[in-house]
């Protein structure tokens, strides 16, 4: 589950963290009330607009209404009032977003924190997510922070620093030091950056987060060490133990598909291709798709409709499916093992005549226990189903079908 720039801040306050201070609000009057407060709290006439949505790259994205980015300084109410109107209800394009952009319903108004003090300021970058093939957590961090962290990556790959942290030792205070050094640190500067890459990697362990990214991970001028941004991801199978964070859930900014997807306990992900798939098991999904490949379709989706398939699990995967107008045929994979694939052919055929006006050829392979009694129920339902035993059968089939 994603959460939003401020929701985020909010997690890590809880754990000692410092952030960069702001408050989310969703009208123009809110964002000018929330500017007088910043600037009698700090002191200083600056604070930063911020689209909130889940994705990044926001300072160099475009509001397509109005061309604004997705990120202002202002130093009055009227540039902030101004920012906000740009911003606020606009769809805002970035580099992950896609063409298709983003609306922001909230923006955040934050305290400025590149103020004028004895020592230089730094731009860094720090992250903290599971690097699968090590079976690790890894902390990667750099000294480019910024806007074009991306290009670092890219161009210039050995200034990204990469510590693993071992799951069931955690962050030694080693490791936490020698970040510190990496990024050039010096006197309190240094002292402020272990304690906040330790309290960091308590929130990532805490929050049973998958990603925590601080971009920029800023020095202030007085060498406060602060997260001036922060994207997080957390394991959706671990919201059991977090209903307070389940609770944060922004189905808005997500897939509405996936999100009804959910409803039904459906695992859902849409594709860009032109056979919907409906299969049992993660493992014969991602089979299922390659054998689409190689028939010479695309995949539409990914849909696992669990180990409990019935009438009404299939009914709501057709459904889904038959929301995607580049969908132009469809094709059933079960294997019967837990669940009968007789039952499961009763549902498809039930399913099948409860929607109607499906005019778009149908493929259903059932494998398994009471495999052959399916194909029957099938064969003799008079629907324009077709069935397969074979995969390579039902993938020649689909291939009939998208020719």
């Amino acid at each position: 589950m994603n959460l939003h720039e401020y929701q985020a801040k909010e997690l890590l306050k809880k754990y000692n963290v410092p952030v960069q201070e702001g408050i989310a609000v969703e009208t123009v009057a809110a964002a000018e009330e929330a500017y007088r407060q910043i600037k009698t709290q700090t002191n200083n006439k600056f604070a930063v607009v911020k689209a909130q949505i889940h994705a990044g790259g926001r300072g160099k994205g475009k509001v397509i209404e109005t061309g604004m980015n997705g990120v202002k300084v202002g130093k009055s109410v009227e540039d902030i009032s101004s920012y906000a109107n740009g911003i606020l209800g606009g769809t805002l394009v970035t580099i992950q977003t896609g063409e298709a952009g983003k609306k922001v319903n909230k923006i955040l108004v934050a305290q400025d924190v590149y103020y004028e003090g004895p020592n230089p300021t730094k731009e860094l970058y720090l992250s903290i997510l599971l690097d699968r093939s090590k079976g690790q957590n890894v902390i990667m961090y750099s000294t480019e922070g910024g806007m074009d962290i991306e290009e670092v990556a890219h161009h210039t790959p050995e200034k990204i620093f990469k510590e693993l942290v071992h799951p069931s030792g955690g962050l030694q205070p080693f490791q936490a030091r020698k970040i510190a050094f990496n990024f050039g640190l010096t006197g309190e500067a240094f002292k402020n950056c272990v304690k906040f890459v330790t309290n960091l990697y308590n929130a990532y362990v805490g929050l049973d987060a998958s990603m925590i990214e601080i971009n920029p991970f800023f020095k202030t001028s007085d060498d406060k060490m602060i997260a001036v941004d922060c994207k997080m991801n957390l394991d959706d199978n671990a919201l059991m133990r977090h209903a307070d964070i389940a609770a944060l859930r922004d189905v808005t900014e997500e897939d509405p598909t996936e999100v009804e997807a959910g409803q039904f306990n459906l695992n859902f992900v849409k594709l860009d291709g032109n056979v919907g798939c409906m299969v049992n098991g993660a493992g014969l999904a991602m089979a299922t798709m390659d054998m689409i490949k190689l028939a010479g379709g695309e995949p539409a989706n990914f849909l696992d409709v669990g180990g409990t398939a019935n009438a009404q699990t299939v009914e709501a995967g057709f459904r889904i499916i038959m929301k995607d107008p580049n969908v132009k045929a469809i094709l059933i994979n079960i294997f019967g093992g837990i669940v009968r694939c007789d039952r499961v052919a009763a549902g498809v055929i039930e399913a099948y005549n409860k929607l109607g006006n499906i005019n778009i050829p149908i493929i259903v392979r059932l494998q398994g226990t009471n495999a052959a009694e399916a194909k029957k129920l099938i064969d003799e339902s008079g629907l324009k189903v077709q069935s397969a035993i074979l995969l390579s059968e039902a993938a020649d089939l689909v291939k009939l079908a998208v020719a």
